[in-house]
Order: C-alpha cells, then structure tokens, then sequence
C-alpha cells in the first residue's frame, strides 16, 4: 500500500500588512509551506517506486496546488524536490516541498514576461512551438510518451539540465486530469531513471512551473517540470551577468541519457 504523509505549516490572513522604513518596504510573513514525505522507506528514491506510486505522489501534488488556490491571499505556489545536500537537501528521506505566497516570485514574474513577448511575436505559446520542433528534430529528446515530452532544452544552463512539458497546452498544473498525471508518473520515472543510472545518481533540483492563480484563464503560459542537475558550480561570473557556462552541450547530453 503506497503511504504518504503531508506537513504543513501555514500562516494565512486575509490581507497583507506593507508598511515602509525609510526607502525599505516591508511585509508581514503569510504563506504556506508543505513537507510530502514521499514513502515510508528512507532509502528508496522517488524513481524506484511503481507508476501508482507516484501516479499517488503527483496527485496529492495536484491537490495541494488547488486547495492552496483557493485562498484569497495566496497568489502563487511553487512545487520543488531537492535532491542531494549540494541541491540544498537538508533530508535524506525522500520528499519534495511546497510554498504557497502572496506575491508572484521575480523568476516568474520574468518567465512571464518572455512568454508573453512570443505570443505578441507569434500568436502562439512558445512551449506549444518548441514541443514539436524538439520531437521532430529529436537531437534533444530524452524519451517521450503519447502525452508528455522530456527533452534537455536549447542552450541548457547545467549539463543534463532536463525538461518534462505536456505536448497539449495546459495552463496551470493543478487541472491536468488522471489521465494526463498517469502519463506524467511515467515519463517521470523514465527520466529520472535515467539520470540516475546514467549520471552517477546526481544531486538535483526539481521545479514545477505553474501559472499564478490569477492567470487561470489565460493561453499565453504552459506548465511544465525543470529537472536541474548539479553537476558544475554556479560562481562568479554566474552570479554577475546571469549568464551560465555548461561545458556539456544539451545535444550530447540527451544523446548520452537516451543511447
């Protein structure tokens, strides 16, 4: 029987109290943030499971997604797994975390923005051009299933940096149907499957990228799942321009995941 627990620790209002020192504004805490232990079993990882397993893990996700929502406050929530202490992992035990807040973060606020400047460019999302000209091309696919593509993305930022996106658009993760997230615990195992027999089982970070609440209606954003390995050191010139170096070019990188 598949065991999952959820720690929640929350603190939610109806408003948010700003208030200004000097040129500095400043906010109270309000949010939430969510513990899901994956399994009772310490030392199995999240790929080792079977499909209902995480079929399980990913609808309690997709729950927790919608309930946060619902709150007046909450205007966004962020869905991420740190694996390995150079990931930031703090547990050994298999988890992934969620944080719910009352402001849209700087990464998405960004990412928004460039997918809305494709749209006004092209009339149409950018995931929803890049899902097909990556399987046709195929130099950058890792493995695919009828609903779902995993790919390592054009000009990668760390070396076997992976991406899982639906080929259908879908706006915000916490409506993809039972169906879609059984196909999603399958490419997901695949994949991180394959990182770990592949790459050595590295540390990783995995980021799910939802629309904010407020964008329910809108066609310009796709969800989708980051699976960022940490195999090179962010530094210096990193942190100075916001540029990255990956010496593995995302080509060979699925190349070597795939063959």
């Amino acid at each position: 029987m598949c065991q999952i627990n959820l720690l929640r620790c929350s603190k939610k209002n109806d408003s948010l109290d700003i208030s200004k020192n000097g040129i500095y504004e400043m906010m109270n805490g309000v949010g939430a943030h969510e513990v899901v232990i994956e399994s009772p079993d310490h030392n199995k990882e999240l790929y080792e499971h079977d499909k209902e397993h995480i079929f399980t893990v990913l609808k309690i996700w997709r729950s927790r997604y919608q309930e946060l929502g619902n709150s007046s406050i909450i205007k966004y929530t962020q869905l991420f797994r740190n694996y390995g202490s150079a990931a930031g992992a703090s547990l050994t035990h298999p988890h992934s975390q969620i944080i719910a807040t009352p402001i849209i973060p700087k990464n998405i606020t960004e990412e928004l923005e460039g997918f809305k400047r494709y749209y006004e460019e092209n009339g149409k999302c950018i995931l929803c051009d890049m899902v097909p000209f990556e399987a046709k091309e195929k130099v950058r696919v890792v493995t695919e299933n009828e609903e779902f593509l995993s790919f390592c993305p054009f000009a990668a930022r760390f070396p076997f940096e992976t991406w899982i996106v639906p080929k259908n658009h879908e706006n915000q993760f916490s409506e993809v149907s039972d169906k879609n997230l059984r196909y999603l615990a399958d490419i997901l195992k695949k994949t991180l499957k394959l990182l770990a027999e592949k790459v050595n089982d590295p540390p990783y970070n995995l980021i799910l990228r939802s629309a904010p609440y407020f964008l329910k209606k809108d066609t310009i954003y796709h969800w989708h799942i980051q699976i960022l390995p940490r195999l090179t050191k962010v530094a210096g010139f990193e942190w100075g321009t916001g540029y990255y170096i990956n010496p593995t070019p995302p080509e060979d990188a699925a190349t070597y995941l795939r063959e």
